[in-house]
């Protein structure tokens, strides 16, 4: 029996009437949830000590997730992923030598600050080119002037998701002259495709390398029929954002370490996490999760499950009238725009019969939907259907090809802590980028900090509707 010994506390410390003496400064009035905000005092525990109740409610998340152990974010996968990293680094520290990471492109925003904070290189496995291509052209993987070509069996990946044939990892890492510290995956990514995880796994462990996995988009995975969650399918670490498809409030996710761990404890865990996040976190997002494993333990698994049937059934009628779809994900539903309509044309058609998505760019539009909308399903499918008539059945747009990239002028660390100006695109020919390119993660970035911008990278980040880049001030 799963208990929720937090947000046990919490309504109970709301309910008792004593007087606060102690932050916040709201002192639990107010007319919104103030009365649940509460922060570390006596019998609340500590998220980064946690002993009491904060432990009670990790060790239950654990279980339900069957990792070796699972710690709490406040912060999202952000923090889970920089401490993740951090613990990575530390395992396969080797003395006089720099530190890599061999990752999937499409990484969120946050593997590049980590890597600037960490100061870590990063070698990429990324599509060379992201426009249409037939099963016989080729993908790029590598960094710099190390590339490694490999078959592609995608297309029109656009900048928020890059196909990966994990094959490419057995030789790059087998050509590495020195190991990464670690394999970095995105899964799934922001379109719903999602990497063949077991496979890179049993790639990874072969070459004596731990396999880490951004699964900000798949939490949910771990409570299908069939569990389709990293942890299960051999990843070694993984960051899990509660909010985006399970019932818990935003900010909330989770740090999950495999058994196969067994020498990384749970202090080490804390201890890295605490390097980047506050010394408050919130304890309504604390509770919303604690909460959230009584319903992961009882009825989300049946209506997840009911949940992805209907969702096959709305697929199903979406294709039948021409709707061109993509990705793999059980409950995420992305639309390939048309020549006829774009993604925007196609999220304004949907905004006004009330159906606000998820994301659109020029290429394409996502929907994230959850099992607690399932009395919404005849809503959603109907406007899909009526405003097909508009886009569907025309050719699909073709994303443009990804540029080659910038001459590498700059460490990330050094790009991003560098000082810096913002200037408008036609001005950033030939500087050197500072920041990231992505303008929604987890994306394939256009460019990377540290490259050097050309003329086909800046038209595309025209193309994307950028006006501005963050590049390094001239010395």
């Amino acid at each position: 029996m799963i208990t929720t010994p937090v947000d046990d506390f919490v309504r109970a410390y709301a309910d008792s009437g004593i007087v606060r003496a102690h932050m916040p400064g709201h002192k639990g009035r107010g007319e919104g949830p103030e009365r649940w905000d509460i922060t570390e005092m006596t019998g609340a525990d500590s998220l980064y000590e946690a002993d009491g109740i904060i432990l009670e409610s990790e060790e239950n998340a654990a279980r339900l997730f069957g990792s070796g152990l699972t710690c709490y974010s406040a912060e999202g996968s952000s923090l889970s992923i920089r401490a993740m990293l951090l613990l990575a680094l530390r395992r396969a520290q080797r003395p006089g030598e720099r530190p890599w990471l061999l990752a999937g492109r499409n990484a969120h925003r946050t593997l590049l600050s980590a890597a600037a904070l960490l100061d870590f290189d990063i070698r990429w496995i990324s599509n060379a080119e992201c426009g249409m291509r037939s099963a016989e052209s080729d993908h790029v993987i590598g960094s710099n002037n190390s590339e490694f070509r490999i078959p592609n069996s995608e297309f029109g990946c656009g900048l928020l998701s890059s196909s990966m044939n994990v094959s490419a990892l057995d030789e790059a890492l087998s050509r590495a002259e020195t190991l990464p510290f670690a394999v970095y995956l995105t899964s799934p990514d922001y379109l719903g495709g999602v990497v063949d995880i077991r496979a890179a796994a049993e790639i990874c462990h072969a070459h004596g390398v731990i396999l880490l996995v951004d699964n900000a988009h798949g939490a949910y995975l771990r409570f299908l029929p069939e569990s389709r969650h990293p942890l299960d399918l051999g990843a070694d670490m993984c960051a899990d954002s509660a909010h985006k498809t399970l019932p818990a409030l935003t900010g909330a996710g989770y740090l999950h370490v495999s058994k196969r761990l067994a020498d990384i404890t749970r202090a080490d865990v804390k201890a890295a996490m605490s390097v980047f996040a506050s010394t408050s976190p919130s304890y309504l997002i604390l509770a919303s999760l604690d909460r959230c494993n009584r319903l992961l333990e009882r009825e989300f698994p049946g209506q997840l499950a009911t949940f992805a049937r209907r969702m096959d059934l709305m697929k199903e009628h979406l294709e039948e009238a021409g709707v061109v779809l993509t990705g793999d994900e059980p409950i995420k539903l992305t639309i390939r725009a048309t020549r006829a309509a774009d993604g925007h044309m196609i999220q304004r058609l949907l905004q006004e019969r009330g159906i606000e998505c998820e994301m659109a760019d020029p290429d394409f539009v996502t929907l994230m939907l959850a099992p607690c909308q399932l009395d919404q399903m005849d809503t959603i499918e109907r406007p899909l259907l009526d405003t097909a008539g508009y886009w569907a059945g025309q050719p699909v747009r073709i994303p443009p090809a990804l540029p080659s990239p910038g001459e590498r002028v700059m460490t990330i660390r050094e790009a991003m802590l560098s000082p810096q100006e913002t200037l408008p695109l036609s001005q950033c020919e030939g500087r050197v980028l500072a920041s990231d390119t992505t303008g929604c993660p987890p994306a394939v970035p256009i460019a990377v900090c540290g490259e050097r911008l050309t003329e086909e990278t800046i038209e595309l980040c025209r193309y994307y509707g950028l006006k501005t880049l963050r590049v390094a001030k001239l010395r």
